[in-house]
């Protein structure tokens, strides 16, 4: 039987609980795409320092694991067209949304936010509909 649902349930348990504390200790939502937009357009100010500490630990835990372990077959696409695309889609959904997976989805949902909810519905509804249309129609991932 596969147990790789076993590292899913894992991984969400350590994001909600990260979400908890940063909720805790700062008061503050931990949206990835709202601290990295902070930095980009200097609205960070005095938590310029905090949120580029955020973003180490986001970038490095992941990093170290796979030096630790080595890198998990993740069946990504070699089309680097489609990998590009995807990550702009993805930066201007979170735009266009106010938000990204961590803040709708992981705090505003634990929150009952009703713009938490929709907008996951929305980008999880979007998603699905992707996969179907570009792996299932078109055969491009």
């Amino acid at each position: 039987m596969p147990q790789d649902w076993i590292l899913g349930l894992l991984g969400g348990g350590l994001i909600g609980c990260a979400g908890a504390l940063y909720l805790l200790v700062n008061g503050r939502i931990m949206g990835a795409s709202g601290i990295v937009g902070g930095l980009i357009d200097g609205s960070a100010g005095a938590q310029a320092r905090e949120r580029l500490a955020f973003l180490a630990g986001l970038i490095g835990l992941p990093a170290l694991i796979v030096l630790v372990t080595g890198a998990p077959d993740t069946h990504l696409t070699g089309n680097f067209a489609v990998l590009i695309g995807a990550g702009l889609l993805v930066g201007l959904g979170t735009r266009l949304a106010n938000g990204c997976t961590s803040g709708h989805g992981v705090c505003g949902i634990s929150r009952l936010s009703l713009r938490g909810i929709v907008a996951t519905c929305i980008y999880i509804g979007a998603g699905a509909v992707s996969v179907v249309l570009f792996r299932h129609l078109l055969g491009v991932i």
